[in-house]
């Protein structure tokens, strides 16, 4: 359908609009008019995806200013692959209805998800193929040629003419790889070079957060780009581990072992090649500015942060020979590894730190501040190739650049223990402000939308992540059937109030009651149920005890059980099986955890996810010292209690799980919310509002069996057949009146 939305021409790939996109595109429009920023929470299942890409790419169109691009950033590879996919179908419906502007739209991944090269890409972890690739492509390597293994994909994107690499289109990381196949090009350089050319370039959060990451990928982005976060309730966690970094003893020791290795390569050259080191002592004496121009894809270790006023020094004259810098780097490592020998657990500032670094050492702050690109410099200058074998010294480097940058929002803490018996020392520098790492998106760019289908309580983000918002709003559901009902059981059969807080977890009457609510559900729910634990810890000693109690006997004569486990290959294999149950007609369960694989991204669409049982609210462990720190900065800055942003997050977990069993309007199930905390009022305005505005005051204070009789009827319900209404189904007509509708008010 096409409509116009103000000025502006939106082409919309599918016949009908629900009322809450329509609504969505009109904020949406209001934001990038006003040029702010927005957080805009629209409910699960609904188009938000689509609604994104029709409003923006019509924007551009409209406004065509030549660098304006949409930059989207999703946090999974099956979610960027989703939104490439909507592109595609958009694409496609604009060049049917003859709108035929030059249009480049492309999706970017690792280079695990997209080498072709018939060794590397058998490899199985990300960073032995990253390490491999940079082997056969780096700048040194290809002008030495000989006998060297180069990669025939990327010499020929070389060759090619980097103007036109690839006709106009939507190309999906499969495309990608197609395309790669046909021309012989690499299908990651490939998408790296086209960045500059494309209108809508879909990537993962870290492109853009990560400074290590965002400096190479990301630079050249003009401030007029419209960037988008989807799915974006866990951003200040992912601004936050972007700036984190913890160092290991073992760690330390194989620094020391690098750094000797690097001194046999610094005295080979002085006596091979002695005006190459000369050359970079000069280039390092001219600034950084100079010596960045010689990096190209030899990067390997990024800065970790790179402001713009220490691009335009040079670097100090202690640390610009390469055995002085080595040799500096020698008393950082020891100095750590001196810092490791404690018994108890150190909390420090970062001023603290390096108060006390220089009084033992002598280091200035200085010097410590350049490490990452000194590092940098020195591994192109040595032409080393095996990166992958320096990785530890990369990162007490990019530690020592971020404690000698950053001094409020950060803090050190030294656990000398992982367990009461085994030394294990960690230090953690932790970043405790979100705002740090998203602070440069929100200044370069002009309009930044954060959007998810859980964002309840809106007003806590602008506070964390310290932005404005011109647009904040949060979008109910149209239904013309109700088609999820949420239950909240706070009590057992028995009367005994369930819940898994601390002091009644491992109660048996509570994990019998547990029990009995899924093998019940178990016998009245058609297909797949999913249930969430707080824990994996919690998970493993409830289902050990459902097994010594039967319960898992009763729920398997009804259906098959499946456990998401931490190992990825283990869930996914689970996963499968459970699809495979639940299509066959077996019936399937699958035991899960918040924040963990499948609460994030995954889709229980129709018979895959039919009910969705959270056991328990979902709180951190609040023992966690970097958590306890996080929690007084955020109520010292911020003036965020404690309670309130534990619950906040809680509950936006929550949400997040019992929201995988709705994706669409034709979609159903149950939302069974298992813990008597939910009854409180306080918990559920937590809850985003289309999910708040389907419980009923009857729903919120439910024994076990209670809650059954209304599922069944609930069920019974939904069985029937039914019509779309025009109340949540909006033809073209329908929009033409609300906008009349509008105007005469």
């Amino acid at each position: 359908m096409i409509f116009n939305i103000g000025e502006i021409t939106v082409y919309f790939p599918y016949d009908k609009i629900y009322p809450e996109q329509y609504a969505y595109m009109v904020d949406l429009k209001k934001a990038l008019d006003a040029g702010g920023h927005c957080l805009l929470e629209m409910p699960s299942g609904t188009g938000k995806t689509v609604s994104l890409l029709s409003l923006i790419v019509a924007y551009q169109t409209h406004f065509p200013k030549q660098d304006r691009k949409l930059i989207y950033c999703s946090r999974t590879v099956p979610e960027i692959e989703k939104a490439l996919a909507e592109l595609k179908n958009l694409y496609q419906y604009r060049t049917n209805n003859h709108c035929n502007k030059q249009f480049l739209g492309i999706g970017l991944t690792s280079r695990k998800n997209l080498c072709l090269h018939p060794e590397v890409s058998k490899e199985k972890k990300g960073k032995v193929v990253d390490a491999r690739c940079r082997n056969m492509t780096a700048s040194w390597v290809r002008e030495k040629g000989g006998n060297t293994k180069l990669c025939d994909f990327y010499e020929q994107l070389e060759a090619a003419d980097q103007q036109n690499l690839l006709p106009d289109g939507v190309y999906t990381l499969e495309d990608l790889r197609i395309e790669g196949n046909k021309n012989q090009f690499c299908p990651y350089y490939l998408a790296r070079r086209l960045i500059s050319f494309a209108n809508v370039v879909i990537y993962s959060y870290h492109y853009l957060l990560d400074p290590k990451v965002a400096e190479l990928i990301s630079k050249e982005l003009s401030k007029d780009s419209i960037v988008v976060f989807d799915e974006a309730h866990n951003i200040d966690n992912v601004c936050i581990e972007s700036l984190s970094i913890d160092i290991t003893k073992p760690m330390l020791d194989l620094s020391a072992r690098n750094l000797a290795d690097l001194t046999a390569k610094v005295e080979l050259i002085k006596q091979t090649d002695s005006q190459r080191l000369q050359n970079e002592y000069q280039r390092l004496v001219e600034g950084l500015k100079e010596a960045r121009q010689y990096r190209d894809e030899d990067v390997y270790m990024a800065n970790p942060i790179l402001p713009d006023d220490l691009l335009k020094e040079a670097v100090p004259g202690g640390i610009r020979r390469a055995e002085h810098f080595i040799g500096f780097l020698r008393r950082f490592v020891e100095y750590l590894k001196t810092r490791m020998r404690v018994q108890h657990v150190i909390a420090e500032t970062p001023a603290s730190f390096l108060q006390n670094l220089r009084d033992v050492t002598l280091i200035e702050r200085k010097p410590l501040r350049f490490c990452s690109e000194r590092l940098t410099a020195l591994v192109r200058t040595l032409e080393l190739t095996d990166l992958d074998h320096f990785y530890a010294l990369q990162k007490v480097a990019a530690f020592a650049t971020l404690i000698a940058t950053y001094d409020k929002g950060f803090l050190l803490i030294l656990e000398p223990f992982e367990s009461d018996l085994m030394p294990n020392p960690i230090l953690h520098h932790t970043c405790l402000d979100a705002s740090i790492a998203i602070k440069p998106v929100f200044q370069r760019f002009s309009s930044v939308v954060i959007t998810s289908g859980t964002l309840s309580p809106l007003d806590m983000y602008p506070k964390i992540l310290s932005f404005q918002a011109a647009v904040q709003e949060s979008y109910s559901m149209t239904l013309t059937r109700t088609c999820f009902l949420p239950l909240v059981i706070t009590r057992g059969s028995d009367q005994v109030a369930i819940s898994s807080k601390f002091e009644v977890r491992n109660d048996p009457a509570v994990v019998r009651n547990f029990g009995q609510i899924l093998a019940e559900c178990a016998k009245i729910v058609p297909d797949g149920i999913v249930a969430f634990f707080p824990s994996y810890l919690y998970m493993e000693s409830i289902v050990a005890m459902w097994h010594e109690m039967g319960i898992l006997n009763q729920a398997w004569k009804s259906k098959l059980i499946f456990v998401e486990t931490p190992d990825a290959s283990e869930t996914s294999l689970a996963l499968e099986s459970y699809r495979k149950a639940c299509d066959n007609g077996r019936g399937a369960i699958l035991l899960s955890v918040a924040r963990g694989k499948v609460s994030e991204g995954i889709d229980f669409d129709h018979n895959y996810g039919r009910a969705v049982i959270m056991f328990g609210v979902p709180y951190q462990y609040t023992e966690s010292r970097i958590l306890k720190a996080r929690l007084e900065f955020l109520r010292d800055n911020y003036r965020i209690r404690e309670n309130d942003f534990l619950t906040f997050d809680a509950m936006r977990h929550a949400a997040q799980c019992v929201g995988r069993v709705l994706r669409g309007k034709t979609d159903y199930g149950l939302m069974i919310f298992a813990d008597k905390r939910f009854g409180r009022a306080d918990k559920r305005a937590k809850l985003p509002k289309w999910i708040n505005q389907y419980i009923t005051e009857a729903n919120t204070n439910l024994s076990t069996d209670m809650a059954l009789v209304n599922a069944k009827k609930f069920l019974r319900a939904m069985a029937q057949p039914f019509e779309h209404s025009n109340e949540s189904l909006w033809t073209v007509t329908d929009i033409i009146s609300r906008q009349n509708a509008e105007r005469r008010v």
